[in-house]
């Protein structure tokens, strides 16, 4: 009999690099300063190399440090693959045609990747990428800013359900990036992954609301 062939690796790949500036924008009635505008400043078609600095790229701004950023939450990744969800529920919702594509960024990510999943991704795993290497710190908590990017209400409830939250990363060692770039995923102790911890904080946040 022949042995069973492995199951083939996903493709680890940065498709884009988005960054923004914090802006003061009208959010639910209330005037707010925030950043998750992101826009893609290096794509695949065009490839330009975005300096990793400790507390994130450059040209990229948080505008709440008590939530996003600092050392530990420099910068935010996001898969594609579930691109295809918010692009649906999206046209449900009238907001765009159906097929039409999500621009990148358009989760509030730094780092829109394919290949690595919530399940797959732990604390502690690292991104090892040709100029630069980013550890997984935590999973992101939606708040009402993301409900006002994607243009509608529920958002919040649809991330907490779905698990589709993506993760932060820590910057492990300062360089560039470019999107097109493969990245190599270097398993960390694997103790706790993205999925089981943004289940159990969202169940926590739930039980005190």
């Amino acid at each position: 009999m022949s042995a069973t062939p492995p199951p083939p690796q996903p493709v680890r790949r940065l498709l884009s690099i988005n960054v923004a500036q914090a802006t003061h924008v009208e959010i639910q009635g209330r005037r707010i300063l925030t950043a998750i505008g992101k826009q893609p400043v290096s794509t695949e078609a065009s490839p330009a190399r975005i300096e990793v600095k400790p507390l994130g790229l450059a040209g990229d701004e948080q505008a709440d440090p008590s939530v996003h950023g600092g050392l530990s939450k420099a910068v935010y990744a996001y898969p594609i693959e579930h691109y295809g969800f918010w692009q649906t529920v999206r046209a449900q919702a009238g907001l765009q045609a159906w097929g039409e594509a999500l621009p990148a960024g358009s989760l509030g990510e730094n780092l829109t990747l394919s290949g690595l999943l919530e399940a797959d991704a732990h604390i502690g795993d690292v991104l090892r990428f040709p100029d630069c290497t980013l550890a997984i710190s935590e999973p992101r908590r939606p708040c009402f800013k993301l409900e006002a990017k994607l243009g509608f209400k529920h958002a919040i409830k649809m991330m907490a359900q779905s698990g589709f939250c993506g993760f932060y990363l820590a910057v492990r060692t300062p360089g560039t990036l470019a999107a097109g770039e493969s990245y190599e995923l270097i398993p960390g102790p694997r103790e706790v992954s993205i999925r089981d911890l943004f289940r159990a904080k969202m169940q926590k946040q739930a039980q005190s609301d």
